[in-house]
Parts: structure tokens; sequence; C-alpha cells
């Protein structure tokens, strides 16, 4: 009995598949950058020249602003480095020998970025650096509707490879410039986000990044933006037939990436650079090192990342961009405008993955670009979510339920007693641990689950139209909320409020059976806080199957039949303060060979054990 009931569970599972407007007075920040910055190959250390074109797009008359100065995170005693030293499970590709690698950075090693002038509209400005942030006390008040603009003067030096930016990581690549200008902070209606760098996320202020790089010539540049001058660069950039003449021992490069929120490059003299033309698609830049051991790996990944990219266009919103890049670098897997840091000495399904992983942010973080900080689980898990699927169906992975690895570390963290609500800050976690599953695993299921309550072609609608809705702004919890409302006609605040901003569980079970005459009468019982309503299968011992739903009242409506193959009968709507239900299947006990709760799987009720009743022999 056990093989014929689970068959019918993996049956059910393999139909799993994937499948707003802003608010009225919405508004967003505008910052456009201009920047010279030359880079000292040797030293390690750039100065740069910054213009900075700030528009204030919200009501508010603005007297000071922020900068984020991340490099100033990568020094003995900081913020970051405290943190390393005191977290229950720190991050081990910032430890040695079990101890902060950030503490034992000398003055030529450490990272730092520091401000030398700065000027509002020609006047000078007062400012003050505190660790990773520069507080600006401006000259003149930024008036609603007003520009302005910043001129500053800075120079920093890059850290030795320790986390996402850095030089020489351990594959060998000189230098991966992620969080390496300063970055003006993000107002929006919650006020300024200047939060310093201490572990995890980012938030940034939609705008157009104008960079000119000067580096020496043997190095190729690969990132963020559209290239001005490829005939004057080479490096793989040059249209075919181009003869490129270089004079000096420095080229300078020209950036340009429109409507971005962040801007990255990498530059090592050993990248291979590979370029492929999408038919339907943007053009795919390849930057790697010149390593025999990857270079086969690194070639097979170019088919993969096209897959991809026709994937999470078809599945999510047409890509907005004319390229994307994949670069070698970094110290595991980073998105960026327009481009990844990824490393490169993986096996190959390891590369895909995390290619896929970095790439699906595009998407979800530098298209929908959600506070981090904050919601960390709304770019991390739904990233996770469409890349489970993706990669379910590049790699050929057939599995029943592409989210499994999700719910088992959601319930691994659930019996830890580590687990705190969503709602918490990305750096106020006690531990990496909780961190992660709440933010990438319990965030992904925040979707799939989503789709086992509206039903999976609703889940797609939502998806589409959430990205439709919200490209290019900064969407919060209720934008994915009130999309879904719309979509499937139901109401979703109790999804969002139990799942996201409480540790509620969610817990059914089959009470009890009993034969009732020519019925079966079931008595239901919710054992968790969190509600839900119930897909239930029975199978019968003469092959009639059929399933029963049991509508949560407080959702005010009902999905389409998930499983069409099958009879289905509707039963009454269940309130949730009812600790049991009663369920009346219309067929004797003796005609029943099991019944199951969720026979989908994608309700993450933490003790399955009490789902299944099994009649016995």
């Amino acid at each position: 009995m056990k093989r014929t009931l689970f068959y019918f569970l993996g049956v059910f599972s393999g139909i799993v598949s994937l499948m707003g407007q802003s608010h009225p007075g919405y508004w967003q920040q505008e910052v456009d950058y201009t920047m010279e910055v030359d880079m000292d190959v040797n030293t390690y250390q750039y100065t740069g020249t910054q213009k900075l074109v700030y528009t204030n797009n919200s009501p508010d008359v603005l007297n000071r602003v922020f900068y984020h100065l991340y490099y100033n995170a990568f020094q003995p005693g900081s913020e970051m480095d405290i943190r390393l030293q005191s977290i229950k499970d720190p991050d081990g590709r910032m430890m040695e020998d079990g101890k902060s690698r950030i503490a034992s950075l000398s003055e030529s090693e450490m990272g730092y970025l520091h401000a030398i002038s700065l000027k509002q509209d020609g006047k000078t400005v007062s400012f003050n650096e505190e660790g990773t942030i520069l507080v600006v006390d401006l000259a003149t008040p930024i008036q609603p509707g007003g520009k302005t603009t910043l001129d500053m003067e800075f120079r920093g030096q890059v850290p030795l490879q320790i986390r996402r930016s850095g030089r020489n990581s351990k594959e060998g690549v000189a230098l991966s410039m992620s969080q390496w200008y300063p970055k003006l902070s993000e107002y929006d209606v919650e006020g300024w986000h200047p939060n310093p760098y201490i572990a995890r996320e980012f938030h940034g202020v939609w705008g157009n990044f104008d960079v000119k790089l000067t580096i020496d010539k043997n190095y190729t540049v690969g990132g963020s933006g559209y290239l001005q001058n490829p005939q004057e660069i080479g490096h793989g950039y040059e249209a075919p037939g181009t003869e490129v003449k270089t004079k000096g021992k420095t080229l300078t490069w020209h950036f340009v990436a429109p409507n971005v929120h962040d801007f990255m490059w990498a530059a090592d003299p050993e990248y291979v650079h590979d370029v492929v033309e999408m038919e339907d698609g943007p053009t795919l830049h390849f930057f790697y090192k010149n390593d025999p051991e990857i270079q086969e790996n690194w070639k097979n990944l170019q088919p993969k990342t096209e897959e991809t990219m026709r994937f999470f266009s078809d599945n999510i919103g047409k890509y907005p961009y004319e390229q994307y890049s994949v670069v070698q670098g970094g110290d595991g897997g980073m998105e960026y405008a327009m481009s990844t840091l990824i490393t490169g000495k993986r096996q190959f399904s390891s590369l895909v993955g995390v290619m896929v992983h970095e790439m699906a942010h595009s998407w979800f973080q530098h298209v929908l670009a959600t506070n981090e900080s904050k919601y960390e689980w709304m770019d991390e898990g739904f990233t996770s979510f469409i890349s489970s699927l993706c990669m379910n169906k590049i790699m050929g992975q057939n599995k029943d339920n592409p989210f499994e690895g999700s719910y088992k570390s959601y319930y691994a963290l659930v019996n830890s007693g580590l687990e705190l609500p969503q709602t918490t800050h990305a750096d106020r976690y006690a531990t990496n641990f909780a961190y992660g599953v709440a933010a990438y695993s319990k965030g992904s299921i925040f979707l799939s689950q989503l789709g086992y309550v509206i039903g999976q072609d609703k889940l797609l609608e939502t998806v589409k139209k959430y990205f439709e809705d919200f490209k290019f702004k900064h969407p919060v919890p209720n934008d994915i909320k009130r999309t879904a409302e719309k979509v499937s006609g139901m109401q979703l605040d109790w999804y969002l409020t139990d799942w996201t901003q409480t540790t509620n569980t969610i817990d059914y079970a089959i009470k009890s059976v009993e034969s009732s005459g020519n019925s079966t009468k079931v008595v239901l019982e919710r054992i968790g806080l969190m509600p839900m309503p119930l897909d239930i299968l029975v199978v019968g011992k003469d092959g009639a199957n059929e399933t029963y739903y049991v509508p949560l009242q407080i959702m005010r409506g009902e999905k389409d039949n998930p499983y069409p193959q099958f009879k289905r009968t509707i039963a009454k709507d269940w309130a949730w303060a009812y600790p049991t239900y009663e369920l009346v299947l219309d067929r004797s006990l003796d005609s029943i060979e099991a019944i199951a709760l969720d026979p989908s799987q994608l309700m993450a009720d933490i003790d399955k054990q009490n789902n299944v009743f099994q009649v016995a022999e």
C-alpha cells in the first residue's frame, strides 16, 4: 500500500510547474553618476572624481544626504570585523584558522574609501565619515522636485578578497570591483537607509552611470554597462577585422549603464573574453581566467546561459537590457547590474547553478529592486524559487518537486528553535543559518506555497504581472500580495502576515476516520497557528480516486481544480478559529485505501506523519 500511496503522491507532485501598478502617489529618487577613476594595479589604490546629479522626487525638504563607503568595512576593528568575531556561526569564507581574516589585514591589505573633497553646486559642504557611512550636511536644502549637483574627489584601496569584492582572489582574479565607489544612500517613503555595511545586503537609487576607468592596458575589464569606445580598447570588444592601436601603458575604458542602481567591474590580465550573440535576446559576455582546468566548463556554460536567459524572459518578463556579463571573480556568486561575479573553479552543474541563481537576480533585485536589508526574502527567495524551476528544466533534473530542498531547510530551521520572523533586518539575525534559511528557503516557499493557495496558473500570472507593474521600482511585500489578490480574486493578507511577520507554523492532521453507514466521517485538526486551505486525496481500492477541497474562509474565494483528471468535491469553508473540522466523504470506509492531506507536498506542514490515514488491511 505504501508504494501505491506514494505513487499517487508522486503523480500529484509531478503536476507542480511554473506556472501592479505603483501606488497612487508613489515616488522614487533619481541619481546620475559621472565618474572618472584611475586604478594603480601595483598598489591596488585608486583615485576618482564623481559628479552626482540628485533629483529629489519626494515631498520632503532634504537637509542631509548619506553615502555608503563600503570598502571601509574591510579594516581591523570595523563593524563587519566585530560582527564576524561575535556571531555564533561566522561565514567560513571570511575566517582562517578560526579567526577573522579582516582582523589580520595589514595597512597595505585592508580596504578603504575616503572622500577628499565635496561640493554642492560649487559650494563646499561639511561631511563626516562614520565607518562605512559618510554623513553630509548640505550647503543648500534640496527642495521637493529640486535637483542638486554633488562633486566629490575620492580615493580608495582595494582590500584582499574576503567578501564579494577585493583583489587577488583564491582563483587568481586580480580585481573584483563591487561596492567600490561612494554610493548615495536611498531615501524613500520610510526615510533614509544609511545602513552600515556589516554583512549582507544592499539598497540603491535608480539612475544612470557614466564611468571612465583608466587601468593598465594589459588588463581586460568586464561588468556592468555598455562599452562606448571598443575601437580604442580591443580585448575582444572590437568589431571583427578592426585594428586596435594602443599607446602608452594604460587604457581608458568608457562604460555607460542606463537605468540601474549599481555598477560593478572586474579586471584581470589573463581574462579570456567570449561573446555570444543571442538571436532573440541580449549579447552575452563571458570573462574567465585562461586556465585549462576551467575552460571546457566555461565554454559549455555559454549555451546554458542562453537557455537560462530565455527561461527567465519567458516566465517572468523580457530582460530589459541589451547585454549581460558572466564574470569570474568574487568569492562565490553575487548579482550586479547587467552582470554577475561568480567563482569559476566548480563542477559543471555547480557552475551552471550559480550562474542561474545570479542571473535570476537580474529580475528579482536589479529590475524589481526591493530593499534587501529589510525584505531579503523577496529577492533571495523569489530568485531561489525561479532558479529551482529553471535548473529542473535546463539540467534535466526531472524532480517531482523542484523546491524540495527549500522545504527541507525550512523544516530544519523550525526544529532548530532559531527561527526569527522574515521581517527581521538582514543584519539582525542571531545566526547566519537562520538568516540563510529565512531569506532563501522560506522566501522561495512563499511563492511555491502561494501557488498551492491560489493555483499554479494564477501564480504564473501573478509573477508576470508583478514584474510588469513594478519593474524599475522598489516593491515592498504588500505589492506582491496585492498583485496575487488582483489576479486570484482572493484575500491574502492572512498569508502575508503569518508567513512573513510571525514564526507561526502550519500543522494539520487527520485526527480520526470512522464509518458512517455508506459515508465516511473524517475529522481534521489544525494544530499549528497558521491557517491554510486543504486539498485532500482519497485513494479508492477500486482505483476510483477523488479529491476534496476545503477552502479557508478568510480567503473569501476558491482556487480552480488543480487535478482536473479527478473528480473534486468542494466542501464548506473552514473558519480559522475552529480547531477541528468535520468532512463527510460520500463513500464507505471499506471502499477507501488511503486518505492524504496535500498530495502536492507544497504546503509547508511541519509534521507530515499525521497527514496520511491508511486503512488497515
